[in-house]
């Protein structure tokens, strides 16, 4: 029998529901969605170009042996695991920063906190650029990380695209890029990817780093530098090398970084957010605390805490380093390696990094995952990483096979 009480009970809990009204359904993670195919395809020789972290030569992404030297040390000597606060492991911090803005003046009058990962210190920095100047634009170019865009319009910020790279003739459209940021007005955001463009691989040269900066100065723009891949394109100083070109000269800047790639952390969400803001630094300081103690209240400390201990040892530290160069090397030798089976993949010899884009629709991209096995993301873009000395012919033949079954 139903009482008074059963129906005033399934009318509250049917009135609750009014929360979640506005929902609307949203789709499922393209990458996500790939590892599900991919792990699901029944053939022997399937090639995975999709997921975008690092695998050597047997196809594994490996934990760096200079990591597992820091874990067991922290494992031996930390004696609390108490809360740091919001601005995470200052030890981890400091020993960052040459490593990334050098020993000048680049690394000068830098606030920095630590983030969960660099995803996080992306969105720390659209947060405070938008409790800066509510509506704020944020100006980038396309093709981008497919979560750029999200990110900064779930922090309130207007997202202005424009062509930035053309998978066609495999080039950078810099005039474009100059021409639409020269739209921009003073206070806007330009997003810019430091070195290892996710996804083309096509970075700008030194001159073309220092026309970006001289622009940025005279039409008052705030750099937002996205360094997610130093080490593996063309070693740590020169992946940082217009990143440093945009710090001595941009007075107010934006750094995010990721150890995610360079250190093998993915799952340890290991970043930072360095902010240089010389006429606001202690206003922004306090806004930014604000904001990551209200986001997460303090960082994952493990990460940060590994890092931390190679880069306070000369031995972890070479160990580190060596092994990030073995990782560039390889990725290095792939490209020489594409480049040499086919002349359409020589654009990617002198491209940088884990990810290069191809001229590929994405009915193509379709077929080359129906007809042979070959999983890679709508636009094109695959992971070099993903390639092995065995896997590189058979995946240039089924681009050709491609290529001439849909031009015929």
């Amino acid at each position: 029998m139903t009482t008074l009480h059963d129906s005033a009970s399934a009318s509250a809990r049917a009135a609750s529901g009014v929360l979640f009204d506005g929902l609307l359904p949203q789709p499922p993670d393209v990458v996500l969605s790939l590892i599900k195919l991919f792990r699901e395809d029944p053939r022997a020789g399937k090639i995975d170009v999709g997921v975008g972290v690092y695998k050597d030569e047997q196809g594994r992404t490996p934990v760096f042996a200079a990591m597992k030297a820091a874990e067991q040390r922290l494992l031996e000597t930390q004696h609390t695991k108490s809360y740091l606060g919001p601005e995470g492991d200052f030890g981890y911090l400091e020993r960052l920063t040459p490593i990334i803005f050098g020993t000048g003046a680049a690394a000068a009058d830098l606030f920095a906190v630590q983030t969960p990962g660099g995803t996080g210190a992306l969105r720390l920095a659209a947060e405070l650029a938008s409790a800066g100047k509510p509506g704020a634009r944020i100006w980038l170019g396309a093709p981008s990380w497919p979560i750029h865009a999200p990110i900064f319009a779930e922090a309130g910020l207007e997202v202005m695209t424009f062509r930035h790279f053309d998978p066609k003739t495999q080039a950078l459209t810099f005039d474009e890029t100059i021409s639409a940021l020269e739209d921009a007005a003073a206070g806007d955001v330009v997003l810019l990817h430091g070195c290892c463009h996710n996804p083309s691989g096509a970075d700008p040269s030194l001159d073309q780093w220092r026309a970006l900066a001289n622009l940025m100065v005279r039409r008052g723009l705030v750099p937002l530098l996205d360094l997610a891949y130093q080490g593996l394109g063309a070693g740590l100083d020169e992946d940082a090398a217009g990143l440093r070109i945009v710090m001595e000269t941009v007075d107010n800047v934006m750094v995010a970084y990721s150890c995610d790639k360079n250190f093998g952390l993915y799952r340890e969400r290991t970043g930072a957010l360095f902010v240089r803001a010389r006429a606001h630094a202690d206003v922004v300081r306090t806004n930014i605390l604000k904001i990551a103690r209200c986001a997460w209240s303090m960082p994952p400390d493990h990460g940060a805490a590994a890092v931390r201990v190679i880069l306070e040892d000369a031995g972890l530290t070479k160990m580190w380093r060596d092994e990030l160069e073995a990782c560039r090397a390889r990725l290095q030798a792939v490209r020489e390696m594409l480049a040499e089976a086919d002349p359409r993949f020589e654009p990617i010899r002198g491209q940088r990094g884990m990810f290069s884009m191809l001229s590929l629709t994405p009915a193509q991209v379709e077929l080359m995952r129906k007809d042979h096995a070959i999983y890679m993301t709508g636009n094109a873009r695959i992971n070099i990483a993903g390639l092995t000395a065995e896997t590189i012919a058979p995946f240039a033949a089924a681009y050709d096979a491609v290529l001439r079954t849909t031009s015929a």
